[in-house]
């Protein structure tokens, strides 16, 4: 892999000690102390007086983008919400073996599911069919199901940081080492299914936050499709606010069609543009929306090709940009530049033959560097791209 690490790799061994220490504890050991609060930990009490978030500890020199009583009256309103699509996973068939694999693919018929959620469903799912009679066998397990997974799409950011931070939360609890094995099986069962839940309504949480940014009267650009930034419009759409949306094309794949027919049919007026129209149209613009395959530890964010240049030309006319993104897809990575990128490649249909001598650039993404974002929106809170790093740090510690 070309990815370059940041410096919080170097935890990797201090914390691979201290598991082996729990692990083979002395015997005057006394219980360790809980673990630090984690993601979905950090949803429920976004203020906690023993380890308050990183940004809610700095927002005095960030402009107090957003306070805890925000996000907590955005998870307040999701809560408050009927559950989203009913559970659609395939029962287990008699006689035949329960597959990662397949349990991850009936959850993704659900349209509106993420990727990196229908992972962390499947996951949730060995657990409750593992036939393992010990910790050590139930986590090599859940181990190896985790690589299937990541191997089953290897260009996927989200994927892999779904299973990753699915991983580090579900197993990370020391109160694990001291019960029996079906205590601790139901425990892992309890933390599986409350993550899987949060991670659900995490496009709800941001969609709340996002709406005092959105102001009557204001033109947005967004590109391609992303369903975050589709939730976080028609969540506008619906508190009777009125705006326009100007939607690239969002080729390779013209994802951006998608997303215009979807806008029209919440009644919001829409203009479709080409790829190329962004600076042209930039003037009359009050804001970008975009999403994110993955954000990474400097704050930039990897995303369909296209979201650089429109991120460039928006700051080179003052224009915010805004990412729209959950926090699963906060992934380990760095990369320096746009090379330094695991390649995911798209075919193009120019509709007119091309010379074999003619050589196509295929990549489908690009990577938007932070000093060109504006804020974040995640289901953490609205950070700062400064302030990622620091969360990152938390979710995966």
């Amino acid at each position: 892999m070309m990815w370059r690490r940041s410096a919080s790799f170097i935890l990797d061994k201090q914390q691979n000690d201290t598991v082996s220490k729990l692990r083979n504890p002395p015997e005057s050991l006394t219980p360790a102390s809980p673990p630090p609060l984690s993601m979905p930990d950090t949803l429920q009490n976004p203020n906690p007086q023993n380890n308050i978030s990183a940004y809610y500890q700095t927002r005095a020199a960030h402009h107090a983008v957003v306070t805890s009583d925000w996000l907590a009256q955005a998870q307040a309103a999701v809560a408050r919400e009927p559950d989203g699509a009913p559970d659609t996973s395939v029962p287990p068939v008699a006689g035949k073996p329960f597959s990662v694999i397949d349990e991850f693919n009936s959850w993704r018929k659900q349209p509106d599911l993420a990727e990196a959620v229908a992972a962390i469903r499947a996951l949730a799912a060995v657990i409750r069919n593992c036939q393992a009679t010990t910790m050590m066998e139930l986590e090599i397990e859940l181990k190896k199901a985790s690589d299937s997974l990541k191997l089953w799409d290897a260009t996927s950011i989200s994927l892999t940081a779904g299973c990753d931070l699915f991983m580090r939360y579900v197993t990370r609890t020391s109160a694990l080492e001291y019960e029996d094995f079906n205590s601790a099986k139901s425990r892992l069962i309890e933390r599986a299914e409350k993550f899987g839940e949060i991670s659900c309504k995490a496009r709800r949480i941001i969609a709340m936050l996002s709406q005092d940014f959105i102001f009557d009267g204001c033109t947005i650009m967004v590109h391609g499709f992303s369903r975050v930034v589709l939730e976080v419009l028609k969540t506008a759409a619906q508190s009777k606010k009125l705006f326009r949306v100007f939607c690239t094309e969002g080729r390779p794949d013209r994802t951006g069609l998608r997303l215009s027919n979807e806008l029209a049919k919440l009644d919001v007026p829409v203009k479709l543009l080409i790829d190329s129209a962004v600076a042209y149209t930039m003037d009359d613009v009050d804001m970008v929306f975009v999403g994110a395959d993955g954000v990474v530890e400097s704050g930039g964010i990897i995303n369909m090709m296209g979201t650089y240049q429109m991120a460039l030309v928006a700051h080179s006319m003052n224009k915010p940009v805004y990412v729209a993104a959950e926090s699963y897809k906060f992934a380990r990575l760095y990369p320096l530049d746009q090379k330094d990128m695991a390649p995911a490649l798209r075919p193009i249909d120019f509709g007119v033959p091309i010379p074999s001598k003619v050589e196509v650039e295929t990549s489908a993404r690009d990577y938007t560097p932070p000093q060109y974002l504006t804020l974040l929106f995640t289901d953490l809170g609205v950070l700062t791209p400064s302030v990622v790093s620091d969360e990152l740090i938390q979710l995966y510690l």
